[in-house]
């Protein structure tokens, strides 16, 4: 067999190939249709993340594995900007937070319960937190300083050690 008809039985074998390459393709997850969000104007740290400033793009390449970002504006609309958030840029997971229901240096209410005891009292916080942190207090008559998990509602729940 000679070296052209080689070569035509290579060409002929690919091309019988060709349509169900095509057909992978088609099946393989395309990166260019994932979608992500991006801010349309600068956010600054400290505010709050709002639907008319972000807009979904389409991501032109894949991700590095482990790069964990914003893919839908449910996912980040009403958190808080940790760093500042540059229009056309990605927004990471990890640049965004949950908005702080207790402020440091305002005082709360704290609660122990255990049981039928129940004890109210006020106290400082010495840091700000979210619903389920876990902060630092001062105790306004006393001065002791203890932790307690952030509730939902603002208040501080302390729990029996």
């Amino acid at each position: 067999m000679g070296t052209l008809s080689k070569r035509r039985t290579k060409l002929a074998g690919l091309a019988a190939a060709l349509p169900l390459f095509a057909a992978l393709a088609g099946a393989l997850p395309a990166y260019a249709q994932e979608m992500v969000v991006v801010p349309n104007r600068v956010i600054y740290p400290g505010q709050t993340v709002t639907a008319d400033a972000l807009e979904e793009v389409e991501l032109r390449r894949q991700l590095r594995g482990g790069t964990s970002v914003v893919r839908s504006p449910d996912e980040i609309e009403g958190l808080v900007a940790k760093r500042t958030l540059l229009p056309g840029r990605m927004i990471m997971t990890s640049a965004v937070r949950k908005p702080h229901l207790v402020e440091t240096g305002s005082a709360v209410t704290v609660l122990f319960s255990q049981g039928a005891l129940q004890i109210s009292l006020m106290a400082v916080p010495l840091q700000p937190g979210a619903a389920g942190d876990v902060i630092k207090l001062r105790n306004i008559d006393s001065g002791a300083v203890f932790s307690g998990i952030v509730m939902q509602d603002g208040s501080v729940r302390v729990l029996a050690s």
